[in-house]
């Protein structure tokens, strides 16, 4: 009798079918819509292809580009799809790897000439020929000696690198389309037909090898594919928008910060429009932290070097650190956590159960080494500001801790404007301190502070940190990219480095619970997400000059200057346009700038000892007293909309 499996569905139900069934057979009985739009199983946590033999019973679920795991696949099938198209235009390229990312594809390719977007036409036509080909995509495993004998034989020494790196125990296989066969773990849509025309390359950019800067520089080409010709429209769309609120280019045109290289790369230089919205941000974390019983302190930007070697961070994250440097025959080290020291704080007392929880918060500056072919404006930098802070607290403290922690995340993260979120619940790493049982306990405690609240989350299986597990929330910025910023972290590993205690109400001395957490993340990459956010338009409470003062001729000088003094009193940040321009001119300038309010000034104005008020997005907003404009604008601030 042949053997037969059992199969469940997402929906519970389950079936017999027998043994060898593929996701294709199961999905042709399925029907509909389903059936034309698969691309891939999910067959018991695992991503196989529709192809792929079932041999035992297993929970299936039906992968569509609707889901992220289906993107991928698509995604990377198109790489192949895509470096098969270079390989015909350029034989003598050599291919890096070529993986699916948050909206599309690269591959890395080493070639003698550089390739260009003017070389994307002709490349995507040999894409539409292979897809009209309608090549199986079929995979082979591959003993070593055969893989490395194959790519020897082609001519492909990056892919024999990869293959020598490749552990013993590592199953080894190849992807082949055509006559275009390619070194790849998989999976991939069971033909080029699946993945359509709906493709294209949208840019080329240098990248080391394997991303080390010792390595030889390669091209890598950016490509994006989508089941629909709208969905393609779309994204271009929100490409160009991109580039429009791009914080580098919005940065210098609104004067916020540079990065010098006369200082160094990935060191941010804060000008004082920059630095003005810094320190609206700092002040509303430092308010909202006095409210939420945290102390605010301050460590200093380095210490010894034994201090790091205390924490574990010289085993565990040595590549991140800067070079120590030696003072008097003792090594010191810019501090890349503040961690260390808040511990140091608290063990400076002898604590009891009474005096916890215990939270530390402190706006730290840490210093991490980023190699430069990582670093991004903003975005990822070598210095950079942390809303860093450490709780200490009792095992039976720990969930409610967690609670109101992400009750401040995201209160601080809507009032910023951010409404939506992805979180994911990260789990224990392959390399990690402690024992299982405290991880256990610090997993299950942050799982229950997202059940309190109803939290909708995903498991990230193996991204835990090395001393604990983590919550980390993406924020959605107005173009739904998601962005990495708050997390909070469960520590049982560093309480225990520094012998930290507390008397419990035994009278004996306890282990405290260590929670790490960042409600921005750094203050450089948030202030960098809310430019692109609001492309340059910052709501007034944040808006580096909230006003401008417009008089019309000089002879209005006088009256504006008063005018200006007043709002500066009512601590309203404001300039004064004194330039020898027409009042259009200085209309257009504040609105390139970005300024919220214009107050113009002119005859009338002075006579009815009133203001003009034309607001950049609403345009005039007609005559009112000064009075009634700072009610106005003060409101306006207090609500943060």
């Amino acid at each position: 009798m042949d053997k037969r499996i059992q199969i469940t569905f997402p929906d519970g139900s389950r079936k017999e079918y027998p043994a060898g069934v593929t996701g294709n057979d199961v999905v042709k009985e399925i029907g509909g819509r389903l059936a034309k739009e698969a691309v891939a199983v999910k067959f018991n946590d695992k991503v196989v292809e529709l192809w792929r033999p079932l041999e035992t019973d297993g929970a299936i679920r039906i992968l569509t580009f609707a889901d992220d795991e289906g993107k991928e696949v698509f995604w990377h099938s198109t790489a192949h799809l895509m470096a098969q198209a270079i390989k015909r235009k350029f034989p003598r390229a050599q291919l890096g790897i070529g993986p699916p990312i948050d909206s599309g594809f690269y591959y890395d390719i080493q070639l003698d000439r550089p390739i260009t977007p003017e070389d994307f036409a002709e490349l995507e036509a040999e894409m539409a020929k292979a897809v009209d080909a309608d090549y199986p995509i079929q995979r082979r495993v591959l003993s070593r000696e055969e893989a490395l004998k194959f790519f020897k034989d082609t001519h492909e020494d990056l892919k024999i690198e990869l293959i020598n790196d490749l552990p013993d125990e590592n199953l080894i296989t190849s992807y082949s389309q055509g006559e275009f066969t390619d070194l790849c773990r998989g999976p991939h849509v069971p033909s080029t037909r699946y993945l359509g025309k709906n493709f294209k390359l949208l840019s080329v950019a240098g990248a080391y090898w394997r991303g080390d800067e010792r390595h030889q520089m390669l091209q890598r080409i950016y490509g994006t594919n989508y089941p629909k010709k709208e969905m393609l429209e779309e994204h271009l769309r929100r490409i160009e928008e991109a580039k429009k609120r791009d914080h580098r280019k919005l940065g210098k045109e609104l004067d916020l910060f540079s990065i010098q290289e006369s200082i160094g790369n990935g060191l941010i230089l804060w000008h004082p429009k920059g630095s003005r919205i810094r320190r609206v941000m700092e002040d509303f974390w430092v308010e909202e932290h006095y409210k939420h019983d945290y102390e605010i302190i301050y460590t200093p930007h380095t210490a010894k070097l034994n201090l790091w070697e205390t924490s574990g961070h010289t085993g565990f994250y040595r590549e991140n650190m800067f070079s120590p440097m030696e003072l008097e025959e003792v090594e010191y080290q810019l501090k890349p956590m503040n961690c260390p020291f808040h511990l140091t704080i608290y063990k400076n007392h002898l604590r009891s159960y009474r005096d916890l929880p215990i939270r530390y918060a402190e706006l730290g500056t840490v210093y991490r080494f980023e190699r430069s072919g990582v670093l991004h404006g903003l975005m990822r930098v070598r210095g950079f500001t942390q809303d860093d802070a450490h709780i200490f607290c009792t095992p039976g403290q720990l969930t409610d801790e967690i609670v109101n922690v992400l009750d401040l995340v995201f209160y601080i993260l809507r009032t910023f404007g951010f409404e939506e979120y992805e979180v994911y619940l990260s789990t224990r790493p392959e390399k990690y301190v402690g024992t299982v049982e405290n991880w256990d306990k610090a997993t299950e405690a942050l799982k229950n502070a997202l059940e309190v609240r109803r939290i909708d989350y995903q498991v990230d299986p193996g991204e835990g940190v090395f001393y604990g597990p983590k919550i980390d929330i993406k924020i959605k910025d107005v173009l739904g990219r998601a962005w990495q910023c708050s997390t909070v972290q469960v520590d049982f590993n560093l309480p225990e480095r520094f012998a930290l205690e507390y008397i419990g109400e035994d009278g004996k001395p306890h282990q405290p619970i260590m929670v790490h957490r960042a409600l921005m993340g750094s203050l450089e990459r948030f202030f960098g997400i809310l430019i692109e956010h609001y492309a340059g338009h910052f709501p007034l409470w944040l808006a580096p000059v909230q006003a401008v003062v417009l008089p019309i001729t000089d002879r209005h000088h006088e009256y504006a200057g008063q005018l200006y003094r007043k709002l500066k009193e009512k601590n309203l940040r404001v300039e004064f346009d004194r330039r020898n321009e027409k009042v259009g001119f200085k209309i257009r300038e504040a609105e390139l700038q970005k300024i919220p309010y214009m107050l113009i000034i002119g005859d009338k104005e002075i006579e009815n000892r009133q203001i003009s008020v034309r607001h950049k997005g609403e345009g005039d907003k007609g005559a009112m007293s000064l009075e009634a404009f700072i009610t106005l604008a003060q409101q306006e601030i207090e609500s943060k909309k």
